[in-house]
C-alpha cells in the first residue's frame, strides 16, 4: 500500500517588537554576516507503485481410481491488472485513423506498469509429469451469480479435492472435510480457477471503485484480459484453450468466446456451459412474459416426480418418459393456450388447468386463479405446503421447514443452505492449511453486485454471442449440461434456447446437450459427478480430434 501523507500543523507567531520598530535604530545595527545559500529542496517522494505479493507454489499428489497417481503443482494468488487492459473495451489506435489533438496528448499505456485497475485472485492446478506444459489443454474455470466465486466449481466436482457430501449432495455434520476428487478434470486438462472482481479474494486496486466492474461487459473485459495476461506470463499460447461455466458463468463464457476472439484473435477449443443461461428472458418471470412458463413445466414436473406428488399413472412412469410427455404438451398445448390470453374459452381454460394440475402435483383451481401461471418462487413453497416443507430452487430434490408457513413469502433455499456452510469452511482451511495462502480477508463467496448492467432495454442474450463465434470457428465444440432439478435455470429452457440458434448445418453437431439427474449445481450428487467427469473425458478427445476443415476448396 502506498504510504499515507503525513502533514505538519505550523502555528502563527507575532514577529517580535524590536523587528517592527523602523527609523535610526536599524541603520546603527551592525551589518549582519553573509546569508547562507539555500539548501537544495528534497526530491518529491513519490509513492510506492501499488504491487500484488508473488503467487504461493505447493507440490500436491492425488490417488485416482486405478491405482494412478498425479502429481501436480498449486499456484495461488493474484494477477495484477491495469489500465493497459483497455477495460472500457476500446483497442488502441491503428495508425490508420487521424489521431485527433486529445489523443495526441495522452501518453502511451506502459503494459507492465500502467496504472492498477484490480487484483484477480486464482487458484490454477498444473499437472507435473503431463508431457510438455506449452501443449498440455488448459481449462480456464469460473461461477457466476453474478458476483459468484469460483469456490463451488472448485472444490464442488473439478478441482483434485472435493466436499466430502452424501451421495445426493446433501451436508454431513460439520466440521467440514476434504478428500481427493476422483473425478476431478486435472488428469485431462491443467485448470485454472477465476474469482471475477470482487468475488472470492480478488479487489480493485486502491482507489478505485468496483462498481467498474458491475456489468455483463465490463465483466468479461475484465475476466478476458486475465485469461490472455495469465495465458502470456505462463507460456500457454501453444495450448489448446478451453472455458468452463456455471449458471451466469456460461453467460460470461458465451461473451468470453466472442471477446477473446474479437480482442486478442484467441480461438477456443471447447466450452462448458453447466446450469446454462444463454436468454434472461427464458428464465425470467416477470409480468407480461410468458416465454417462461411452459420451459419450466417440465422442471416441475421432475420435482413433483421425485416428491411423489402425481398421479399414479404418471408417478409409474420412468423420469425421462414422464419429461417426453410434459415437454409434447409444453410446447402443443401450453405454449398456444397462453399465447391466447384470455381469449380461451372457460372449457380450454379448465382443460389446461386440469393437465397442468396432473403435471405438477397443484390444484387445478388453484392454478385457474393463477391464470395457467405458476411462478417459480410460488412453486417453493406450494409443491410441500401441507408438509409444511418449501423445497429448493438449485435442486429440488432438497427439501427445508417452512420460516413463514402458510404464506407466499419467500423462505431460504434448502439446496443452497445445505453446501454453502460446508465449501465456504473448507475452503478457508484448504487455503491455508494445504495450499499455503495466507490473506486475513474476507472470502467473498457472494459479492454486492448490485445493480449489475445486464443489458440495456431488452433481455439479456447471448445465444448470438455463441452462434456467432462458433460460426467464425468451425473447430469449437459446445457441450450444454443440464440437471433435471435445477429450478434456476431449468433444462428446457436450454434446450429451447439452443434449437433456436438455427446453427448452420456444417456445425450443428459441434453442440452437445448432456442430461443429469440432479439440480443446478449437478455435480455434488455422486451420480451425476462420475458422468459429468466422463462426458467431459469424451469432450475433450472430441475437441482435440477434429479433422481439418476445408472451406477454400473448388468443386
Amino acid at each position: 500500500m502506498p504510504p499515507f501523507l503525513v502533514y505538519a500543523r505550523t502555528a502563527l507567531r507575532f514577529l517580535p517588537l524590536w523587528i517592527m520598530v523602523a527609523g535610526p535604530l536599524c541603520a546603527q545595527t551592525p551589518p549582519s554576516s553573509p546569508t547562507p545559500p539555500p539548501k537544495p529542496a528534497k526530491p518529491e517522494e513519490k509513492p510506492e507503485e501499488f504491487q500484488t505479493p508473488p503467487p504461493v507454489i505447493t507440490e500436491h499428489t492425488l490417488s485416482l481410481p486405478g491405482g494412478k497417481t498425479l502429481k501436480y503443482k498449486a499456484i495461488t494468488g493474484y494477477l495484477l491488472l491495469t489500465d493497459s487492459s483497455r477495460l472500457d473495451g476500446t483497442s488502441e489506435p491503428t495508425g490508420k485513423e487521424e489521431a485527433s489533438p486529445e489523443k495526441a496528448k495522452e501518453k502511451p499505456v506502459d503494459p507492465v506498469k500502467g496504472k492498477p485497475k484490480a487484483q484477480v485472485f486464482y487458484v490454477a492446478y498444473v499437472a507435473s509429469e503431463a508431457g510438455d506444459p506449452a501443449t498440455r489443454p488448459v481449462t480456464f474455470v469460473f461461477n457466476g451469480g453474478p458476483g459468484s466465486a469460483a469456490v463451488w466449481l472448485h472444490l464442488g466436482g473439478v478441482g483434485p479435492k472435493r466436499v466430502l457430501l452424501s451421495d445426493r449432495g446433501e451436508a454431513l455434520p460439520p466440521p467440514a472435510k476434504l478428500v481427493d476428487n476422483e473425478s476431478t478434470w486435472l488428469d485431462k486438462t491443467d485448470l485454472v480457477f477465476i474469482d471475477p472482481v470482487p468475488s472470492g479474494y480478488s479487489r480493485p486496486a486502491p482507489g478505485e471503485s468496483p462498481r467498474q466492474f458491475w456489468g455483463y461487459k465490463e465483466d468479461i473485459q475484465h475476466v478476458g484480459d486475465f485469461i490472455r495476461l495469465w495465458t502470456t506470463k505462463n507460456s500457454r499460447w501453444a495450448s489448446p484453450r478451453f472455458l468452463a461455466g456455471e449458471s451466469y458463468g456460461t453467460t460470461r463464457a458465451a461473451g468470453l468466446g466472442d471477446y477473446l476472439q474479437d480482442r486478442y484473435a484467441m480461438s477456443l477449443n471447447g466450452i462448458i456451459l453447466i446450469g446454462s443461461a444463454l436468454n434472461f428472458q427464458t428464465i425470467d418471470m416477470s409480468y407480461g412474459n410468458d416465454v417462461p412458463y411452459p420451459l419450466f413445466l417440465p422442471s416441475y414436473a421432475s420435482a413433483a416426480w421425485y416428491h411423489k406428488k402425481l398421479v399414479p399413472e404418471l408417478q409409474q412412469l420412468s423420469l425421462p418418459d414422464l419429461l417426453h410427455r410434459v415437454e409434447d404438451f409444453a410446447v402443443n398445448v401450453y405454449l398456444v393456450a397462453l399465447a391466447k390470453g384470455d381469449a380461451l374459452s372457460t372449457e380450454e381454460q379448465q382443460a389446461i388447468a386440469s393437465q397442468l394440475a396432473r403435471f405438477t402435483g397443484l390444484d387445478s383451481s388453484y392454478l385457474l386463479q393463477e391464470h395457467l401461471r405458476e411462478p417459480d418462487e410460488r412453486f417453493f413453497a406450494d409443491l410441500l405446503q401441507k408438509e409444511n416443507r418449501s423445497i429448493g430452487r438449485y435442486d429440488s430434490r432438497f427439501t427445508g421447514i417452512r420460516y413463514y408457513p402458510g404464506t407466499d413469502r419467500p423462505d431460504f433455499d434448502p439446496s443452497d443452505l445445505a453446501v454453502d456452510g460446508p465449501f465456504t469452511a473448507a475452503f478457508y482451511d484448504y487455503a491455508r492449511r494445504d495450499l499455503k495462502y495466507e490473506s486475513d480477508l474476507p472470502y467473498e463467496r457472494f459479492a454486492e453486485v448490485h445493480p449489475w448492467l445486464f443489458s440495456r432495454d431488452r433481455y439479456l442474450d447471448v445465444a448470438e454471442n455463441l452462434r456467432k463465434i462458433m460460426s467464425r470457428n468451425p473447430y469449437l465444440k459446445v457441450m450444454v449440461c443440464c440437471g433435471y432439478y435445477d429450478l434456476a435455470t431449468p433444462y428446457f429452457a436450454a434446450v429451447s434456447v439452443t434449437h433456436s440458434m438455427n446453427l448452420d448445418p456444417t456445425i450443428r453437431h459441434n453442440l452437445e446437450l448432456q442430461f443429469y439427474e440432479s439440480g443446478h449445481m449437478l455435480y455434488i450428487d455422486t451420480a451425476a459427478r462420475k458422468k459429468l467427469n466422463q462426458d467431459f473425458d469424451q469432450f475433450v478427445d472430441s475437441a482435440l480430434n477434429t479433422a481439418p476443415i476445408s472451406n477454400a476448396s473448388r468443386e
